[in-house]
């Protein structure tokens, strides 16, 4: 194999490790939160959705300008400073001795993760060898992924043996190293780009909307489902741990990605998104059953759909991210790549925080059972509209 088309180089292999550090620090604080907040500050459902969703509404209007910084100028600078605000930001929620403070520190927060984010998406895709991107998406994918299901796993452990102050400080600790494995990172010195005169697409890729809606729909149940899973065992009283829901999440990721990433590079995005959205149907009607079924005291199967649910989860989504983001990429020349990594990033944020903001009321409202039947039928309407519409406009749209 040349050394144009290696995969597996000292740069990559050092961006995987900044990468994975990154999102351990973020998802090793996101079930904690809800238990944070209520033991602080004495917040409810309704309250912690809304406070928790201001640091993704900052991150969701942070990244078409970063996106347009980062065509524009250099790419590692800001990177580096963003990782370096986002790794000091940990260090605040220490410090938060109110509500009010700690909803400033969310959004300070947010606002440096919507860029970092952005730039190693898109530095990661200027390393890559364009004849194995899809496959190397999907191991750069899997490291946030991986990081995604043990984190949280991670932080429960932490929050049962030690005080919130231990856990900041692990976050912190786990950003430190991987801004140290950022800085080792050597990128190319790119010319900087003539960009046209001001309009929407300098900031958001046009052509990646319709997609955009189709991942942000299925993105909803998602951000409910890694915050409040724990609340949800806990409520069931199901005899399992919660940290082994994301264990199996984490299984079900790394499985997927043996095969998924090389399929994205042989032409089976639409394919791979397609069969993933229609399984996440499944996955968030398999949750709401497990709630029904304990409700009319059903004692055997919930913990095995429960597990298998997860497991399924992991698959669905760690087959779906690489797909996606190559589908955003697809759509745009050279000169807008990290204004397509922001629109597919910020297409993620929207569901996010929709699922976060809302989720908690509907939650206290209606209980964790019907807010998984609804998180189906918004994967129906996903699946629906890509297979329809976004599909078919992507093989017509796409320049790569």
């Amino acid at each position: 194999m040349s050394s144009e088309k290696k995969l597996f180089t000292r740069d990559f292999a050092l961006i995987l490790a900044a990468n994975f550090l990154l999102y351990i620090g973020f998802y090793l604080l996101l079930p904690i939160f809800p238990f944070y907040l209520s033991e602080t500050f004495g917040s409810d459902k309704g309250t912690i959705g809304i406070v928790l969703s201001c640091y993704t509404v900052a991150a969701l209007v942070i990244r078409p300008f970063s996106g347009y910084l980062l065509d524009a100028f250099q790419r590692k600078p800001l990177y580096m400073l963003s990782y370096t605000i986002f790794t000091i930001m940990f260090g605040g929620y220490i410090m938060a001795w109110c509500l009010t403070v700690f909803v400033v520190m969310r959004v300070l927060h947010g606002l440096a993760f919507g860029t970092v984010t952005v730039g190693g998406n898109t530095i990661v895709i200027d390393i890559l060898p364009s004849e194995r991107r899809g496959e190397g998406v999907g191991y750069y994918g899997m490291a946030n992924n991986f990081a995604m299901c043990v984190g949280p796993m991670i932080g429960l452990f932490l929050h049962e043996a030690f005080s919130f102050e231990v856990i900041f400080i692990t976050a912190t600790a786990a950003c430190a190293l991987g801004l140290v494995c950022a800085g080792l990172i050597k990128t190319k010195v790119r010319p900087l780009v003539q960009r046209p005169p001001l309009s929407l697409d300098r900031f958001i890729l046009i052509k990646g909307i319709p997609g955009g809606v189709a991942l942000m729909l299925l993105s909803m149940p998602y951000g409910l489902t890694t915050t409040y899973v724990a609340m949800y065992a806990q409520e069931m009283q199901v005899n399992i741990s919660s940290g082994v829901f994301f264990s199996l999440m984490a299984i079900g990721i790394a499985s997927s990605r043996i095969f998924s990433g090389k399929l994205v590079d042989r032409g089976y995005t639409t394919q791979l998104i397609e069969g993933s959205s229609f399984a996440c149907i499944i996955v968030f009607a398999l949750l709401a059953l497990c709630g029904w079924m304990r409700q009319n005291g059903a004692s055997g199967g919930v913990e095995a759909l429960f597990l298998g649910a997860a497991l399924l989860m992991g698959i669905c989504f760690g087959v779906m991210f690489p797909a996606y983001n190559t589908l955003f990429v697809s759509l745009a020349p050279n000169s807008q790549r990290g204004t397509a990594v922001s629109t597919y990033l910020t297409s993620w944020d929207v569901g996010i925080g929709a699922g976060l903001a809302l989720g908690g009321t509907v939650v206290e409202t209606l209980g964790f059972e019907v807010t998984y039947a609804l998180g189906a039928v918004l994967a129906v309407v996903s699946w629906l509209w890509f297979r329809g519409y976004v599909a078919p406009k992507y093989h017509l749209w796409k320049v790569r």
